[in-house]
């Protein structure tokens, strides 16, 4: 059967950059307690909104630049800075290719054209708080992209509508693709940690532990800091909460289509698998050494395909996550987790006669069961059981599982969603459905940002779902006056809320299905 994690790694860079609108005006000076704000590093400035109520801080360094002999480097201590140092206007997203529109994936959805560089190790914070000692809930959002693209400078994810919601909201950058998660003999000899590759998952604990340092002065509460990402940003915080290097640094846990919980697919290497791929990319690239890797430009080195995604290192991540989570060695942590209708990306699509022959090879003796959940009756139907095939086995089942090891948490509960609303769309985009990112702008209430025909409906919806994710940053609980009540998830009813134009709880639709191709997947 065609590998459902080539589909997906085909489209990547896949996710989210993006161009944000200027609805902030620079900050006058004396305009209240936010004009400036002092970091460990030095003293900021930034924008207000025109009303005055939300401040934005963009552009803020978290870390030394990772250029030169701090490329593939751990994160190096900020450098102090004298004066005001201006944070209005986003820092440069990370080195990769250049951001092209596919797909439903238009130019919202994608980072600028520039800056584009490897010298990225910037955050932005938005806060409504009037002083800094209100102690408001954060949320640190990180994007996604197959860890080999993406931004914290897109649009859909601006931070001004949650913090109209108390929510002190953070975005952060990190290192992508060859310069996040390359491996190498030499790299792990003088890391100090014997270890290397998670330079892009040791940036996203940077940037946390300059939240845990910094956050109050923005009027945030740094016991209080929610963790969120979707898809490889999902997989990066399931990661976090694995990872022993980030445990005193947040306190719950997003995760929206993504995790790194179930191996079938998204195999993370072993150190010495992935420094064997660096031996073979440095080899390509006639690099003889570290310095020679390290003297080349970015350019040349963005031509070659490397490691996408996290490494088990034996240091940012000593174990497989899912087997962290299954021993219970993971952060214990409240859980917010869910996955899209159409969540799935898919290549020329099949026959029924093909797609019967793919499901043979796929589950061999089982195949007549998994027709019965993923039926090939005639060339229609085949299309649309592959779409569900490819997102249950690549997005569903993790975060499925995700919420089954968590829910035997009984102290941290988990609330499992399941977002089913169509964008309202034309033309071409009517055929991505519930697509794979169509979440995001509804969940942090940022739909002004998308050029889609939106109805009442979608601008409710939107408002309910960053209620709920306010909520949950707060609390740990998402439910609030005037919204639908969201159950926690329990084994075995499993107890969903259905994200669409009524949302609502309901039995968790296609169990039946996950529960079946579980244990044929993970035992191959």
């Amino acid at each position: 059967m065609r590998n459902p994690l080539i589909s997906f790694l085909a489209v990547t860079g896949f996710f989210l950059y993006g161009i944000t609108p200027n609805r902030s005006l620079p900050v006058p000076a004396a305009a209240n307690s936010f004009s400036t704000i002092h970091t460990r590093a030095g003293l900021i400035s930034g924008a207000v909104t025109s009303d005055g109520v939300v401040h934005s801080f963009k552009g803020i360094p978290f870390a030394a630049p990772p250029v030169g002999p701090n490329r593939w480097r751990a994160p190096q201590p900020l450098a102090p800075w004298k004066g005001i140092r201006k944070c209005d206007s986003f820092g440069p997203s990370p080195a990769q290719m250049p951001p092209r529109p596919f797909g439903v994936y238009t130019a919202e959805f994608l980072i600028p054209e520039k800056p584009i560089s490897e010298d990225c190790l910037y955050l932005n914070v938005w806060t409504a708080a009037k002083t800094p000692r209100e102690h408001r809930p954060v949320l640190v959002f990180i994007y996604g992209g197959g860890f080999s693209s993406g931004g914290s400078g897109c649009a859909i994810y601006d931070g001004e509508a949650m913090a109209r919601k108390g929510v002190v909201f953070v975005t952060v950058n990190y290192r992508v693709g060859i310069f996040g998660f390359f491996s190498h003999p030499a790299l792990t000899a003088e890391s100090g940690h014997n270890a290397s590759g998670n330079y892009g998952l040791m940036d996203q604990i940077a940037a946390l532990q300059w939240v845990k340092e910094n956050i109050a002065a923005f009027g945030g509460d740094p016991s209080n800091v929610t963790i969120a990402g979707q898809s490889a940003g999902a997989m990066s915080v399931s990661c976090l909460v694995a990872s022993p290097l980030a445990k005193d640094l947040f306190r719950r846990a997003i995760g929206e289509s993504g995790a790194s919980i179930v191996t079938a697919f998204f195999l993370n290497p072993t150190l010495q698998q992935a420094e064997q791929n660096g031996l073979k990319t440095a080899a390509r690239l006639r690099a003889a050494d570290i310095a020679a890797l390290r003297a080349l430009p970015a350019a040349q080195l963005l031509t070659v395909t490397g490691q996408r995604g996290p490494i088990i290192d034996g240091y940012v991540l000593p174990e497989p996550p899912g087997d962290i989570f299954r021993a219970h060695r993971n952060k214990r942590c409240d859980l917010l987790t869910g996955w899209n209708d159409d969540d799935w990306f898919l290549g020329a699509p099949p026959t029924a006669t093909q797609f019967r022959q793919e499901i043979e090879q796929q589950f061999g003796a089982g195949a007549d069961s998994a027709l019965q959940f993923y039926p090939a009756t005639d060339d229609a139907t085949a299309l649309t059981s592959q779409e569900h095939l490819n997102r249950d086995m690549v997005f569903a089942i993790q975060n499925y599982t995700w919420a089954n090891l968590q829910s035997q948490d009984d102290q941290h509960p988990v609330y499992l969603y399941r977002f089913r609303r169509r964008p309202p769309a034309s033309g071409d985009f009517i055929k991505y459905g519930a697509f794979h990112t169509a979440e995001v702008p509804y969940a942090y209430n940022n739909l002004s940002f998308v050029n889609r025909p939106w109805q009442p409906v979608d601008r409710q919806l939107a408002e309910t779902m960053s209620s709920y994710w306010a909520n949950f940053a707060r609390t740990g609980n998402p439910n609030g006056p005037g919204l639908p009540a969201w159950p926690a998830y329990r084994q075995p009813d499993g107890a969903t809320l259905i994200l669409d134009e009524q949302p609502h709880a309901a039995p968790m639709p296609d169990k039946a299905a996950l529960d079946f191709i579980l244990p044929r997947i993970t035992a191959k």
